[in-house]
């Protein structure tokens, strides 16, 4: 009986408390009575009105004694409300605020009926006070996802975005402003290891004077070689420059990983160990070393991942570190609501609590493809359940696993592409999307809003469309503004979609926000207010090539004042020596006097030395490979001015016209036949009929050189000995030729005084 009483007590004071707005919360805990002027008539909460004089009160009296209210409302109190005239905007004030203390108010109250021990002696006051407190003390980010002006944050409008960011219900449960540390897991997971490296990353003061000094200090390098990772260079624009090298053994102890990740990595990484003899590490050796590079918040450049080889595997290693990340963030600041709310207010430095960014998001995850998002929600998923029987919480998973799934069935059956087009297209291939997730101890939260969210999920497209462009109206990229950790995996595929989206999204990263977004700035890093996030900002950069562009965005962008680590292994040798065909290769070297000017130099290169060697009808079944899509254009529209007789194709030609223009050109209808590489990267057809090969530019992918090399095996008529292969290039090219032809090779090109050069292939 004393447990069932205690329980209706319990519910019954839950039942009160979630009837009180903001105001009589506040007037309740400094008074530890309601304010009589909003004293309740009847259970529903009924505003203060102008009463009539001439009214009789027997009615609302006899209500009131009905309910189990313990007082009865006044003849006294009804007459101080008749005093209080509330205007139409004040109510609509205060419905606002009902509505954003509703879903708050029934966590709590669920909560309470939830206890089993039902055995709590805290008084309303007390409990109100406590709320009151949480709630005024911590609150980071609104509850609601719509700002303070009403203007919604990227993808909480159904209206303009109905298929995400919709997940309303578990906004409370995932607030970091209104949860705590729990009392059992406050010892193990506060963060007190002076030598966590997130730690030591994230305390770290600059300078104003180390700031200022960036732009005139010289870039300090140094190189190492690694056992496994090769030939590193170390570099940093700050005035400490640290190196060391890999242990060789290593302790998941000493790598300072949040609870439960100690437990659950072995589990979720046992399939890349399998195959290791004699190994008690938890990583693979290409694991181990980018994982310290990782831990120790450095910028990393990676130009050798390939989907077909080792790309799940780098794939664990910076969920690993995201998840750890952001676990250690989320425990910091729970730990510290719980520090605020046991302590007075008024005692304590206000600077102790600095443990957030100006908007929550803490990683960006940038992925091609949506079956790369599924695969990296799933790792996590992985990596905070691990041997667990209990299961981890993760809400909207069905629908998560509708969108972001595909189905076998969809795939052509008879389908043969090489291995690694299989391995890279696999899944839904869909390039348009985002997604917020946020992780809270033992529970996911899939679709959160943006402004929700501990990690970003997206696509370069994706985030494109949400950031927008300069003068449009709805445009929002103040989510960026204090991502700490941000992740560019298979950087090379961006290069066939669209770069510019990875360039736009660089230049916003870590902008000032333009709105608070409800921000509580007694709780914001002093290093975020000052604006220098970008320098706080680990940026890990995979790709499976050099390239000039990708190298361009980690030397300009990635400015960590850890430093940055970047793999510089040289190809010892080229793609040419998996031509498997007997063709002569003439690669001929155009000058060009500076980078600007290597575009218009390549195109007059071209029609006045190449191509008129190629007109003549003796030259027919000429293929021109074009690596970029404005060159195909220019080519294009030259050679119907020139009426050649040519056809074309690239990734925006219908199947229909693509099968013409192959048939045309094997049948030798069309001398020439000019193809786009990003549609051979997309499609990956076999050209049948080529005897004569230009590549108007060295390829992007150093292998597609040989792919389209034996091509020219596909269709043999006795022509190998007419067959010919001719290659344009200049000093800039420096990176793509050494992956063709090999690095010493291409060296003695590039210094040579002759300008052609003459590699034959497939001699037996």
């Amino acid at each position: 009986m004393g447990k069932r009483g205690s329980r209706s007590r319990s519910r019954s004071r839950s039942q009160l408390l979630s009837a009180l707005t903001k105001k009589q919360k506040k007037h309740l805990r400094d008074f530890g009575e309601e304010h009589p002027s909003w004293d309740r008539v009847s259970r529903k909460d009924t505003k203060p009105q102008i009463c009539q004089p001439s009214e009789s009160t027997d009615t609302s009296s006899s209500e009131s004694g009905a309910e189990s209210e313990p007082e009865q409302v006044s003849g006294y109190h009804k007459l101080l409300a008749t005093l209080k005239t509330v205007s139409k905007e004040e109510e609509e004030e205060e419905e606002e605020e009902e509505e954003e203390e509703e879903e708050e108010d029934s966590v709590v109250e669920e909560a309470e009926m939830n206890d089993e021990d039902g055995d709590s002696d805290v008084s309303v006051e007390e409990e109100t006070a406590a709320e009151s407190t949480e709630l005024r003390e911590n609150r980071i980010l609104p509850a609601d996802p719509e700002g303070k002006d009403g203007d919604k944050p990227p993808g909480t409008s159904q209206q303009e975005y109905p298929e995400e960011f919709t997940d309303a219900k578990h906004e409370s449960l995932f607030s970091l402003e209104t949860n705590f540390l729990e009392e059992e897991s406050r010892g193990s997971c506060s963060l007190k290891a002076t030598q966590d490296p997130f730690l030591q990353h994230m305390n770290k003061e600059l300078k104003e004077k180390e700031i200022q000094a960036i732009a005139t200090n010289p870039q300090m390098t140094c190189q190492l070689k690694w056992p496994i990772l090769g030939q590193l260079v170390f570099s940093s624009k700050f005035q400490k420059l640290e190196t060391f090298k890999p242990p060789k053994d290593i302790d998941l102890k000493s790598l300072h990983l949040q609870k439960p990740l100690e437990t659950t990595w072995t589990k979720t990484n046992s399939h890349f160990l399998s195959g290791l003899h004699k190994s008690s590490s938890p990583f693979t050796p290409l694991q181990k070393e980018l994982f310290l590079i990782m831990n120790s918040y450095r910028d990393l450049l990676y130009p050798e991942r390939t989907a077909l080889q080792n790309g799940e595997e780098i794939r664990h290693v910076y969920c690993l570190h995201a998840i750890n990340h952001v676990l250690k963030a989320n425990v910091q600041v729970l730990g510290n609501n719980s520090r605020r709310r046991s302590q007075k207010l008024g005692v304590g430095d206000d600077d102790d609590f600095r443990d957030q960014g100006l908007t929550r998001p803490k990683v960006l995850i940038v992925v091609p493809f949506r079956e790369a998002a599924l695969r990296v929600v799933q790792l996590f998923i992985s990596l905070l359940e691990g041997d667990s029987k209990k299961k981890i919480i993760v809400s909207n998973k069905k629908r998560f696993n509708g969108e972001y799934g595909s189905d076998p069935e969809e795939r052509p059956p008879n389908l043969k592409r090489p291995e690694d087009y299989e391995a890279v297209f696999v899944g839904n291939i869909d390039d348009h999307f985002r997604i917020g997730v946020a992780i809270l101890q033992r529970s996911i939260r899939l679709y959160a809003p943006f402004y929700s969210s501990d990690i970003l999920i997206a696509s370069p497209l994706g985030l494109r469309t949400i950031i927008g462009a300069e003068g449009e109206k709805k445009r929002d990229f103040d989510f960026l503004s204090s991502v700490e950790l941000l992740i560019i995996d298979q950087a090379d595929i961006y290069l066939m979609q669209n770069w510019e989206h990875v360039l736009h999204l660089m230049s916003h990263m870590n902008l000032l926000p333009l709105d608070s977004h409800g921000v509580d700035f007694s709780r914001v890093r002093m290093w975020s207010l000052n604006n220098w996030s970008k320098f706080y900002r680990q940026t890990l950069l995979f790709g499976a090539l050099q390239d000039a562009q990708i190298n361009s965005v980690f030397n300009k962008h990635c400015v960590n004042v850890q430093g940055q680590v970047a793999v510089r292994n040289v190809p010892m040798t080229g793609s040419i020596s998996h031509v498997l065909v007997q063709l002569p290769h003439v690669f001929q070297r155009m000058e060009a006097e500076n980078l600007a000017s290597v575009i218009d130099a390549r195109f007059n290169f071209f029609v006045n030395k190449i191509l008129p060697q190629y007109r003549d009808a003796v030259m027919s079944h000429t293929l021109v490979y074009v690596p970029s899509y404005f060159d195909f254009v220019r080519l294009r529209n030259y050679f119907k001015k020139e009426d050649l007789n040519f056809t074309h194709i690239c990734e925006y030609t219908q199947k229909s016209a693509v099968s013409r223009a192959r048939q045309f050109f094997f049948q030798g209808e069309k001398q020439f036949l000019l193809l786009t590489e990003r549609f051979h990267f997309y499609k990956r057809y076999t050209i049948k009929g080529i005897r004569n090969l230009i590549f108007y530019e060295l390829p992007t992918y150093p292998h597609f050189y040989s792919e389209v090399c034996n091509m020219l095996r596909a269709t043999t008529r006795g022509e190998e000995a007419a067959w010919t292969c001719t290659v344009l290039y200049s000093k800039y090219d420096a990176q793509r030729l050494a992956s063709v032809v090999g690095v010493e090779r291409a060296a003695q090109m590039l210094q040579s005084k002759k300008n052609v050069h003459l590699f034959i292939t497939g001699e037996r």
